[in-house]
């Protein structure tokens, strides 16, 4: 990969957020403090997740989280960017982790950026339910008024088209549905939540509000009218039905149609103006006309009888994921969003980047940073309004369905003792943040 590390990344605006990314299934642990959520339930079944590990201990983190905010204090971040676990904060004194967690961060100087859901859906509920997403704004206006002195950023959701696709259409993750295009009442009722928590986040006095949606540039696999029609099938499926609704408040190309409810109605509350638009970036996607084989999406099989395919990307050095690495698609993406959405678009805030790399002396993972933040900053002096970049992740973490077996963090955590070592990575980025002020 070409990048122009030794060379020092160029400045990047006054004001522009620094930070790092971590999600409560993945490091808190301490689950028998808590209610079960639809993870839990999914990990439990032999064969779901590759190395049969569970999230029950993970890192740690709820008993660790002072030494983990140290960490934070020490990389030099601006903010941190964690979720808050709805089946914890459900269970006695679940709330008491978030305020310690909270003034943890505040004393140590970093601006604290709570995602409401990251996936781990309370055991007891489920997404195809409308009624889920009343449920949703009541736990969040519940938290708010916990947190809401200390806590100025907020995020609704993580990444809801990677929680409808893989844990309601073809089964990958939790809860396991494989319900194909009968799991789009789970997108809907999920951006439903969306504007129903920035309602009540409002009502709350937050006035910095965001969500993280996966994104990625869509290549067609060759200039074939059926690849063409393919890859613009699959733009509209990953990335502009659950863009629009909250940019333009309207679905794109008749997906409207095909949700339940009063769409017209829903679609006033999930257009309800968010302060910043959050972008979790990890590849492009390379998508053809329909194969034999569905291809892979981020690594995991998708099934035969898609109206598309997933092609590999060839050429390119993959992560030990297997993802393709292409900074330039980042730049690539923010200048099409740019371009597509004009002055709608809401500022960007990079909510996620990062990569799978084993060792603690991580020259790879420092390649691959150093070339996205060069292609960030390269978007930004495209013209579009960038504010902010979170890396993926903190910590070494549970990785989902992959179990223990990827690394994303800066931060090494030994699997046995859980003792914690900053990586080169680490080391990389403090100094690139001591840099860039």
């Amino acid at each position: 990969m070409a990048t122009d590390a030794g060379t020092e990344i160029p400045r990047f605006p006054a004001g522009f957020l620094w930070g790092v990314s971590t999600s409560a299934h993945q490091i808190e642990g301490a689950a028998e403090e808590r209610e079960a959520s639809v993870w839990d339930v999914f990990t439990a079944e032999p064969g779901r997740v590759k190395d049969g590990s569970t999230a029950a201990v993970a890192c740690d983190h709820y008993h660790r989280y002072a030494e983990d905010v140290a960490l934070l204090a020490g990389l030099g971040v601006d903010a941190y960017r964690f979720s808050v676990s709805w089946p914890r904060v459900n269970s006695p004194g679940g709330l008491d982790f978030y305020d310690r967690l909270v003034d943890e961060l505040c004393a140590a100087g970093v601006r604290p950026v709570p995602t409401l859901f990251h996936w781990d859906l309370p055991a007891s509920l489920d997404w195809l339910e409308r009624d889920t997403a009343a449920r949703f704004a009541d736990y969040v206006t519940a938290v708010a008024a916990r947190l809401g002195d200390r806590v100025g950023t907020w995020i609704t959701l993580n990444e809801p088209a990677e929680h409808t696709l893989l844990g309601h259409a073809i089964g990958a993750h939790a809860p396991g549905g494989r319900l194909l295009f009968d799991a789009l009442p789970v997108a809907h009722h999920q951006l439903l939540a969306h504007g129903l928590a920035v309602r009540a986040l409002r009502a709350a006095g937050a006035t910095d509000i965001g969500i993280a949606n996966s994104h990625g540039p869509t290549w067609p696999a060759s200039g074939e009218p059926a690849d063409v029609e393919a890859a613009g099938f699959y733009d509209l499926l990953l990335n502009r039905l659950f863009a629009e609704p909250v940019i333009l408040g309207a679905y794109p190309d008749g997906m409207g149609e095909l949700m339940p409810g009063d769409v017209p109605e829903d679609l006033l509350v999930i257009a309800e103006p968010v302060d910043w638009y959050g972008v979790n970036y990890y590849a492009p996607s390379l998508v053809g006309a329909p194969g034999s084989g569905g291809g892979e999406y981020g690594g995991l099989a998708l099934p035969a009888g898609l109206p598309f395919s997933v092609r590999e990307i060839r050429d390119r050095p993959v992560t030990d994921f297997g993802w393709p690495v292409v900074p330039e698609g980042l730049t690539e993406l923010l200048t099409g969003f740019r371009d597509r959405y004009g002055d709608r678009l809401p500022p960007v805030v990079i909510t996620e980047n990062g990569c799978s790399y084993e060792g603690v002396d991580d020259q790879d993972r420092i390649t691959y940073l150093d070339a996205h933040i060069r292609a960030l900053h390269r978007a930004v002096e495209a013209g579009v309004d960038v504010r902010g970049y979170f890396v993926w992740s903190l910590m070494d973490n549970f990785e989902w369905a992959e179990g223990y077996a990827r690394r994303f963090g800066l931060v090494h955590v030994d699997r046995t003792t859980l003792a914690r070592t900053p990586k080169s990575s680490y080391h990389w980025f403090r100094e690139l943040l001591r840099a860039q002020r």
